[in-house]
């Protein structure tokens, strides 16, 4: 009896325990954006350039490094099939889409392509898909359609007015028919493939009625993250859950050139978060496929202060990026219409980005959107040196970095006191002068106090 007792006992422990498990994983599932993007950090994945082979089989081989990176959003460019009318290049754009619901045989079959997701999904990371909404390939089915596309006064379908797009067909939004069938093509890869969201290409190029019509009808199938690559309050109406931070991105390159100063990056930044809503989530970043092709690499544009830009970016607000082949030191322009390889080598900059992905995941403070502390500026009285704190609750973030290639005297308050957590030592009054592009980060937590 005493036995069966203990037995029975033992049985309503571990089905407490399982309750307990299952309880938690309901709570999780029912966590929905962008409560559940509050600490994530953003990939893009170049499939074409990532690998020798340019491959989703080639790439998939990465995703455990990237786990170990503490990357949780993979944003994977365009996987479509590219045009070959009016193409660019031996390879053309990857952003000249020539059927939304089929796979570019470069990178593999939509097997290999469900594969990737379902091992990113394996890795507690989610997917995103980059979406071509403006316009298609001119050889794209829907060209033959009246009324799909916009046209010259002969009749011609027309590239985007204002653009140099020239291998691109500019899409007609006043036609509700191919309205209709881009939401079907949007949905047709949730259901497929179970990807997670969509970053959606030159999305203020596109009418907002459109995105807030297509989010309610995908709502219908997932809870997905929408990214869209515009820098207006406006996209956080309804459908965009982060947008990108194209203006404090170009005050960055403008600092780094020495054209702007901190001063004017505070004032920037402080402006912008009056202009968004309090909940958009903005996505800051050093590069990405457009900077690095067509502006430069991090190295090019910030030279031996990338890791102090980089700190900023992770550190003052909204939600990081992190490029392909950026943890690796990726020293080139890749090129866009043609095969070209990212150089792996050592990944040398991998501790460093993990460094500080682990720093955000683990502070509360820096969260994104309204589930992270705004940046409260501190004057130490030098215009190339900035310093803030963010706070949440009991925890607290302090920066100070040096935004110039020459040694800058500050004045540190004596209220601000912090040990680097990067160990570049001890942070207080007695602290004058920062060597070029030198950085402090400090970081408390209610389990460090």
């Amino acid at each position: 009896m005493k036995i069966l007792t203990n037995l029975t006992l033992l049985f309503l422990i571990i089905s407490s325990c399982s309750q307990s498990n299952a309880e938690k994983q309901v709570e999780e599932a029912i966590i929905s954006f962008p409560e559940r993007a509050k600490d994530m950090v953003i990939y893009e994945v170049n499939i074409r350039q990532y690998t020798p082979e340019g491959t989703f089989n080639a790439f998939a081989s990465h995703i455990p490094r990237l786990k170990e990176l503490g990357v949780d959003i993979l944003w994977v460019m365009p996987i479509q099939p590219i045009g070959e009318k009016n193409r660019k290049g031996g390879l053309g754009s990857y952003y000249s889409i020539r059927d939304y619901t089929d796979v570019n045989p470069e990178f593999g079959s939509l097997d290999d392509f469900k594969n990737l997701v379902n091992q990113a999904h394996s890795n507690d990371m989610i997917v995103i898909l980059d979406w071509v909404a403006n316009h298609t390939a001119f050889d794209h089915e829907w060209t033959e359609k009246p009324g799909y596309h916009n046209t010259d006064s002969a009749g011609n379908v027309t590239w985007p007015e204002g653009t140099d797009w020239t291998d691109v067909a500019d899409l007609n939004y006043e036609n509700m028919d191919m309205q209709n069938e881009m939401i079907e093509s949007l949905r047709y890869w949730v259901n497929e493939a179970d990807i997670d969201g969509y970053r959606c290409d030159v999305a203020g190029f596109v009418p907002m009625e459109f995105w807030n019509r297509a989010k309610d009808s995908l709502d219908v199938d997932k809870d997905l993250f929408m990214l869209a690559e515009w820098d207006e309050p406006k996209m956080h109406e309804d459908a965009f859950h982060m947008t990108y931070g194209w203006g404090m991105h170009h005050y960055m390159n403008e600092v780094a050139k020495g054209h702007k100063n901190a001063d004017s990056l505070i004032a920037f930044i402080n402006k912008d978060l009056d202009r968004y809503p309090a909940d958009a989530i903005r996505m800051n970043f050093t590069t990405n496929h457009d900077e690095n092709s067509w502006n430069g690499t991090v190295f090019e544009r910030f030279g031996e202060g990338h890791k102090a830009y980089a700190i900023f970016a992770f550190t003052v607000q909204g939600m990081p990026l992190i490029y392909s082949g950026q943890e690796a030191g990726l020293d080139e322009r890749l090129a866009f219409f043609e095969k070209d390889t990212i150089e792996w080598g050592d990944v040398k900059y991998q501790d460093f980005y993990a460094s500080l992905v682990d720093l955000k995941k683990n502070n509360p403070a820096l969260f994104n959107g309204t589930y992270g502390g705004k940046p409260e500026f501190i004057d130490v009285g030098n215009p190339m040196t900035i310093a803030y704190s963010r706070k949440m609750g009991n925890n607290q973030v302090d920066v100070i970095i040096n935004l110039s290639e020459e040694p800058q005297n500050v004045t540190i308050p004596e209220t601000l006191s912090f040990s680097d957590v990067f160990g570049g030592g001890q942070v207080d009054a007695t602290v004058t002068e920062l060597q070029p592009y030198q950085y402090f980060v400090g970081s408390k937590t209610e389990g460090n106090e």
